[in-house]
């Protein structure tokens, strides 16, 4: 199973969790995803994951991506 990490700009509460949950959740390959609020992180797992299409799926949210951490 592959991981992919992201540090996400404008994330500050569960509700912003839960909207980067769902756009994330539907990008397919994806199996979880956690978001750590404090930490301002992302990470998804699953198989064939497409990098730009998580990239997308987090903006779409309304959020930004400070970098990636490749896992």
């Amino acid at each position: 199973m592959a991981q992919k990490q992201y540090n996400v700009t404008g994330m500050s509460c569960e509700h912003c969790a839960a909207s980067i949950r769902q756009e994330v959740s539907e990008v397919a390959g994806v199996s979880e995803v956690v978001v750590d609020v404090a930490a301002k992180s992302v990470t998804v797992h699953g198989t064939d994951l497409d990098d730009s299409r998580l990239r997308a799926a987090i903006v779409e949210a309304g959020y930004g991506i400070a970098d990636t951490v490749a896992a």
